[in-house]
């Protein structure tokens, strides 16, 4: 069995490593901070109900009101997002960094590198992706009986949207693909600088680790950690405005029509104060700490498993092979 399997990965591409790491890593990750990035949207998004209560106040609601499966609402939305959403930025950021690369030498192989190849690769996952998104939001912003009477997303006790598929059905039915797409341009606004300064941050941290120390689990964690805080405060107005952005179908049909970032952006800050831009951003800062640790860190050893080669093996293999090809074809 273990000789099968070590067949298996060996044959097994080093794009396809990549990707299974980075979907193991996203899922994991995710899964263990569910509870809260529960919270966070409900802040984000239901700001009289939730925000007076605080997050002890908010916790013994979700608990009193809907049990313990209530704080893994639309996480099912959320893991069915992040393994394809993490597999596709871990390996595109490998892919768009050896592509650079080979296309411009001249940039070298520091931070700036993992900078751009980490942005580019977060906005290629969110457009791949940014559906299961925004139905993860819709889920997790219905509230099991609600005083609010005014809230499309809660009828009494009942729920306007049953699950995943009827999310999607609902939301195709109302507003086309436009509809699932949402709310795209602050995510994407945010993503490319938080992926890129992510990943900027975490590389540039590991670079200073003693070599015996590289392989060390707590010093990834305490660099993801580090990497996931610095690189969320610069782009968290984005993400609120994101929220608002796709559960407006839900909230008082009285409300403001929000049409784009920078009105919504104007708007939430008018209306709901500058600090709305804020709202759950502790929560967020707990949830970030241990997600981004856990999914640099379950990313890393999962690659080990896999035998990937190291960032600077696998460039040098492609540069063999194309020189190996090119030989061929002055021999031809």
């Amino acid at each position: 069995m273990s000789a099968a399997m070590d067949g298996v990965i060996e044959a097994m591409p080093v794009f396809a490593k990549e990707l299974v790491a980075g979907g193991v890593a996203g899922g994991v990750a995710k899964s263990v901070v569910a509870p809260l990035e529960r919270v966070k949207i409900l802040f984000q998004t239901r700001r009289a109900e939730f925000q007076s209560m605080g997050l002890s106040g908010s916790m013994k609601k979700i608990a009193k009101t809907e049990g313990l499966l209530g704080f893994y609402r639309g996480n099912g939305a959320s893991v069915a997002r992040i393994v394809p959403y993490a597999a596709l930025h871990y390996m595109t950021y490998e892919e768009y960094r050896r592509w650079i690369i080979h296309g411009f030498p001249d940039v070298g192989r520091g931070p700036v590198l993992d900078l751009v190849a980490g942005s580019f690769a977060g906005g290629t996952a969110v457009l791949f992706t940014y559906p299961l998104d925004l139905v993860r939001t819709k889920l997790a912003y219905q509230v099991v009986g609600s005083s609010n009477s005014s809230v499309k997303g809660v009828l009494g006790s009942e729920l306007f949207y049953r699950g995943i598929l009827d999310c999607f059905l609902k939301t195709y039915k109302e507003a086309g693909i436009r509809g699932l797409y949402r709310g795209v341009a602050p995510s994407l606004y945010g993503i490319f600088p938080y992926a890129g300064l992510k990943f900027y941050f975490y590389e540039e941290m590991k670079r200073h680790v003693p070599e015996e120390h590289k392989k060390d689990i707590t010093v990834k964690l305490v660099c993801g950690s580090v990497a996931g805080l610095l690189g969320q405060t610069f782009t968290y107005p984005l993400d609120v405005v994101r929220r608002q952005m796709q559960v407006q179908r839900l909230m008082a049909s009285n409300s403001a029509k929000l049409e784009g970032t920078m009105e919504t952006l104007v708007m939430v800050a008018k209306r709901q104060g500058w600090k709305q831009l804020f709202s759950g951003l502790s929560i967020n800062y707990m949830k970030v700490v241990p997600s981004v640790a856990i999914g640099f860190t379950v990313y890393d050893v999962m690659k080990s498993n896999l035998r990937v080669p190291s960032r600077d093996e696998a460039v040098i293999e492609v540069e063999l092979k194309e020189q190996s090809s090119h030989t061929s074809s002055l021999h031809s």
